[in-house]
């Protein structure tokens, strides 16, 4: 049980990561590696001064859904991390860690709901961009995607998980 601990806590720690990366990095949709778009930012690679450019996105009622979800996805994935650290020094012996897994599994809709919303209404996201035949989705869209099984998984795990000592 000291292994599943280790293990639930690691995939809990890099699945965070993961998740703070995906909502803050700017790569959800990418034109010719010159030219990226995020939740937050429209960006473009000016050769001239070799920095990137970047003016706030177009706000859309879809894009801010999608914003409101990731970091919703974050706030729980953190509140969950700290009740589980918190119920992991108070609870009893034998405790399940019922609220931690919740949280978990709530993080894990929030960010489908997100990735599953830019996967659909991207067109509408990104509606004054460039052509978006020419482009493809991010490394950032990849991730908060890998993140929705992880969270689940984790959140059920926290579930299954009993307090030994």
């Amino acid at each position: 049980m000291a292994y599943l601990l280790m293990f639930v806590t690691l995939l809990h720690l890099i699945t965070l990561a993961m998740l703070f990366i995906a909502t803050m990095e700017k790569s959800w949709w990418v034109w010719d590696g010159m030219e990226n778009s995020d939740l937050w930012y429209n960006c473009r690679f000016d050769n001239d001064t070799g920095t990137w450019l970047c003016a706030s996105s177009k706000e859309t009622e879809w894009l801010q859904s999608v914003q409101v979800l990731m970091v919703l996805s974050v706030v729980f994935s953190s509140i969950s991390f700290l009740v589980f650290l918190g119920q992991l020094f108070t609870m009893s012996k034998g405790g399940l860690f019922y609220f931690t897994g919740l949280c978990q599994v709530f993080a894990g809709l929030t960010a489908f709901a997100a990735a599953l919303i830019y996967t659909l209404h991207n067109k509408d996201i990104l509606q004054d961009s460039r052509e978006l035949t020419l482009g493809h989705f991010g490394y950032c869209y990849i991730l908060a995607w890998t993140c929705v099984p992880m969270l689940l998984v984790s959140g059920l795990l926290y579930i299954h998980l009993r307090k030994k000592e």
